[in-house]
């Protein structure tokens, strides 16, 4: 039984005649279910483009279809209609809004066929929004992952899509006004909306689509019984993916979809010291770079959350090791995955000794310039089973010089780091020496 609050029970056709006023509604008959229903998500905004088909029963002559929106989420200025068969024989005369039937619109058509005809409904709605996931399955040694791709599409537009085909925009488009706003105003804005810029904008977005011949059409009904696939094609400064199959996404409904799957991932595991970044903690990363010789690089990786995991040997067993989130990752592009505090490697700095002296004076006797040289012990432990790099940075200040015999590389102007390789279960110490000149002492 169609719900006739819903927006897919609120497609009617009215006879008219020419006895009965322009607001009356009699000789009602409700629609019978879409056939076809296409979502197009933009990532980078709440906006989602659907288009439905429909088997329609037309009189000749004149006839009268309303669309409702009513609880839903639909953009009212962009709906637009079109005949897909019987085009040059069916005309749309006009749209206006029904006077005293709140969110509702009126299309009269005047149709020079009496019969089935194939109709395309679309417009922009907001409340569907996707997301990514990415399950990261790191190797007992840490050099290679098997990385998984999901996608999660999230329907809260207040209307139930059954049987859908969805399609995921990565990209950036500048709205005049949020769908969402718009659909959430009073009818009686009916002028303002009619002449609201968001849908000439939106259109360009559809358009830049239909260009690459991607727009229309979709797949067959009767998908082949094997793995789901996303299909990935570049458009410009967008990207698409067309996910296979169809799914129904019930309002207040979210469905995960997979992506991608890639095993024998390179990855670099490090951990990294960094007391203005992470105080007293190490912590854990992963790198890996989205390219071909990483056995990706197909596509770019769009915005997510990645769930890391690591293979342990006793019970072949997956434990978790940590959870981070990446920006948009071109292709050829490294990303640094923090995975959060690591307890098996530790790195404890101890002060030896602090010192003041190189004092100048002025003629007065007044101190003008001073050194500080400080002394400083690293120790650094691996506990684990398994070799370990760890990135230790110290920050300075000022007119500074270092002394050490261990290998450092400058970061910046007020930075070092020290690499040390740790075989498993290692301990290693290093020290080093820091000056740093004040007043008149600054040589730089």
């Amino acid at each position: 039984m169609l719900n006739i609050r819903k927006l897919y029970g609120c497609l009617i056709l009215v006879m008219m005649t020419g006895l009965v006023p322009a607001f009356a509604r009699i000789n009602v008959v409700t629609l019978p279910d879409r056939d076809t229903v296409q979502l197009t998500i933009y990532n980078s905004v709440d906006l989602t483009l659907v288009k439905e088909t429909r088997h329609l029963t037309f009189r000749k002559g004149l006839n009268r279809l309303e669309f409702s929106w009513a609880n839903t989420l639909i953009d009212p200025t962009s709906v637009e209609f079109k005949a897909n068969t019987h085009a040059d024989e069916v005309e749309v005369l006009d749209v206006s809004f029904p006077p005293r039937v709140s969110n509702t619109l009126e299309w009269r058509i005047n149709s020079e066929v009496a019969g089935d005809v194939t109709v395309e409904i679309r417009y922009f709605t907001s409340g569907i929004r996707w997301s990514a996931e990415y399950l990261a399955e790191a190797a007992q040694t840490e050099k290679t992952m098997t990385l998984a791709g999901h996608v999660r599409v999230t329907n809260n537009s207040g209307e139930d899509y059954e049987n859908a085909q969805v399609r995921l925009v990565v990209g950036t488009i500048r709205l005049v006004e949020e769908v969402v706003q718009l659909a959430r105003r009073r009818m009686g804005e009916r002028e303002e909306l009619r002449n609201a810029p968001t849908t000439e904008t939106l259109k360009r977005a559809e358009m830049n689509l239909s260009f690459y011949g991607m727009a229309g059409g979709g797949m067959a009904m009767d998908a082949p019984m094997k793995p789901r696939e996303i299909v990935k094609e570049g458009l410009s400064e967008y990207f698409l993916y067309t996910v296979e199959g169809r799914d129904t996404i019930p309002n207040g409904w979210s469905k995960r979809l997979p992506s991608f799957n890639a095993p024998q991932v390179p990855i670099a595991s490090y951990y990294k010291f960094e007391k203005e970044s992470f105080g007293e903690e190490v912590r854990r990363f992963y790198r890996f770079t989205n390219s071909t010789p990483s056995k990706l690089g197909n596509e770019p990786l769009p915005d997510g959350s990645v769930y890391a995991l690591k293979l342990a040997p006793k019970d072949n067993l997956y434990s978790f090791v940590g959870k981070s989130s990446v920006k948009h990752i071109p292709v050829n592009e490294a990303v640094e995955l923090d995975l959060g505090r690591e307890q098996e490697v530790t790195v404890k700095p101890k002060l030896l000794n602090w010192q003041k002296k190189d004092l100048a004076f002025d003629q007065n006797g007044n101190v003008k310039g001073w050194s500080i040289t400080e002394s400083w012990q690293i120790e650094v432990q691996n506990s684990k089973d398994i070799e370990a790099l760890v990135d230790i940075r110290r920050s300075f200040s000022g007119d500074w010089t270092i002394q050490t015999s261990s290998k450092y590389e400058r970061v910046d102007a007020n930075k070092v780091k020290f690499l040390l390789p740790l075989k498993a279960r290692e301990k290693e110490t290093f020290t080093y020496q820091m000056t740093t000149r004040f007043g008149s002492n600054i040589t730089k």
